[in-house]
Formats: structure tokens, sequence, C-alpha cells
């Protein structure tokens, strides 16, 4: 699949900061180093620098022509990364309102050609959807059984080879046909690489 790298714009420096003065920093690839911001939001939580390091560890660092999804896109930090690792296309989607325009507004400053940000949610999209993802980051709202009600729409959203990063409040042994192949535990977040088990899927 071909790619072509995201422009980087001449200003390196933060985005201007709205309500809560909350930023993100990107870790790797194009625009490693480069701060965003964010609004306050309820449940918002920016997946923390080292445990994105170690996400990107396990799946390589380069994404270059992977299709990624961040479903409940929040600060955008794992959209944003996969973005700048040389994801073919990141998109991003994001319900509520002050927090979806600023990933448009962060999108716009990072000019990236490979972003796409879409204000809906979450069950809606994947139940419309034809896209078809190589990895999905799925980082939804603790207590409200969004994971389990996403199931049902994985084998559709997902590619046969694609991947699950998944976040919980509780381990996690699977996600439908898609299993834990790596896990790790920062404060009382559990965080999982999954990938399908084609045996249960025949």
């Amino acid at each position: 699949m071909s790619f072509r790298s995201p422009k980087v714009p001449a200003r390196s420096g933060p985005a201007k900061a709205r309500a809560g003065n909350n930023v993100v920093r990107i870790i790797g690839g194009e625009w490693r180093r480069r701060v965003l911001s964010f609004p306050d939001g309820e449940g918002l939580r920016p997946t923390p620098d080292r445990v994105r390091e170690t996400l990107f560890n396990w799946l390589g660092q380069d994404l270059t022509g992977w299709d990624c999804l961040d479903l409940f896109a929040g600060s955008g930090a794992l959209g944003f990364e996969a973005a700048s690792r040389g994801a073919a296309r990141s998109l991003l989607v994001e319900r509520a309102p002050t927090v979806f325009a600023a990933l448009k507004d962060n999108a716009r400053l990072l000019d990236g050609e490979n972003l796409q940000i879409i204000r809906e949610d979450a069950l809606k999209f994947v139940a419309s959807t034809d896209l078809r993802f190589d990895l999905v980051f799925l980082d939804p709202p603790y207590h409200q059984g969004w994971l389990e009600k996403l199931v049902p729409h994985l084998p559709r959203l997902l590619k046969d080879d694609g991947l699950i990063y998944a976040e919980a409040e509780h381990p996690l042994e699977n996600l439908g046909e898609w299993v834990t192949t790596k896990r790790g535990k920062a404060g009382q977040v559990f965080y999982h690489l999954m990938a399908r088990n084609i045996a249960d899927a025949e």
C-alpha cells in the first residue's frame, strides 16, 4: 500500500492550551515530541507515555500502510501516535462535541493527510462503517459495558489478521475471537494486545 508521509508544518511549539491546560506528547515517528492540548472531559484519560512506548514496542514501531481506528479517541493520543508512525489511515471517533473540536484543531495543527476525525457514537459507527482495520484501539469509559457491546461487531471491523489494543478496569482474556497475547498494568488500568484466534474463528 502506498503512503505519503504526513506534512509537518514549520511551527513546532505546543498548541494553544484549552480548558484544563491538559497536554499529550507524541513520543515517536514524524511528529515525535509534538505537544497537543485537549479539554477537560468526563473519564478522559490519555494513555500514558510509558504505556504507549510499550504498546508500540509490541507493534514494532513502524505502522507504514496500516489502517488504524481509535474508536474512543478522547485526547487522540493513540490515533495521533499511529498516524505519526506511518499509518496509511488513522481514523479517530469521538462523540463529545468539545473533545471532537479539540481533535479537529490538533489534526489541523499536525496537517497529516492520513488523519480523519469523525464525530459519532462508537456503536453507531461500527454498525454502519464498511471500513476494515489492521489495528483498533479500544479505550472506552469504564463500568459501562462498552467492550462487551462491541464484541459482535469486531469480525466485520477488523481484517483477518487485525489486532486490538484494549484498556480496561480489569484483566481481559479475550474479546470474542480475539485473545490477549501481551498484557500490562499501569496503576489501576490493565492494557492488552489481542490477536484473532484463528482456530476459534473456523
